[in-house]
């Protein structure tokens, strides 16, 4: 991210592209990935339906050391997994498949104070949760497999780069 200080708006940098050959490398990404996060990040993940985002979340949640185990909040929309780990960030992993409006996010009541939040399908929905936010976009590629494309926005992810490879 570059953000122009004279206009005041954030730029996108160019994505980050990371190759998920099958589910325990999504879940190997998840878990440095997890590693990495800070209390107050917001990651959302989009893709089609079996692309993974329950997978990455998972390893995610291990990569953070919360309480499981991670399934998909489809019914329940958002699971709370706490902390194994002294003053340890829990995870707030939300499915937003079922939700229309950032308004109807908002009417969850999630916050991000001592959390890292996860939202499945949230791509036009819960960018207002924070300044700063992780855009992860899992596709299938011509050659198959799978592929996590990366692209942080805000000033918590100005020109950072995860920089490893699952």
């Amino acid at each position: 991210m570059n953000q122009d200080s004279d206009l005041g708006f954030t730029k996108w940098e160019e994505p980050e592209i990371f190759d998920l050959p099958d589910a325990t490398a999504t879940q190997r990404f998840g878990e440095l990935l997890g590693q990495t996060l800070h209390r107050g990040d917001v990651v959302i993940l989009t893709g089609d339906l079996g692309a993974g985002k329950t997978t990455l979340t998972r390893g995610i949640g291990n990569g953070l050391n919360v309480r499981g185990p991670i399934t998909s909040p489809t019914f329940v929309l958002a699971r709370t997994h706490p902390s194994l780990t002294p003053q340890g960030p829990s995870l707030v992993h939300v499915d937003a498949y079922r939700i229309d409006s950032p308004e109807q996010i908002d009417d969850l009541d999630i916050t991000t104070d001592g959390a890292i939040v996860v939202i499945e399908w949230g791509a036009g929905l819960a960018e207002h949760l924070g300044d700063s936010y992780l855009s992860i976009s899992l596709i299938e590629p011509p050659a198959g497999g799978r592929q996590a494309v990366v692209r942080g926005v805000g000033p918590r992810w100005a020109g950072l780069r995860l920089g490893f490879q699952p």
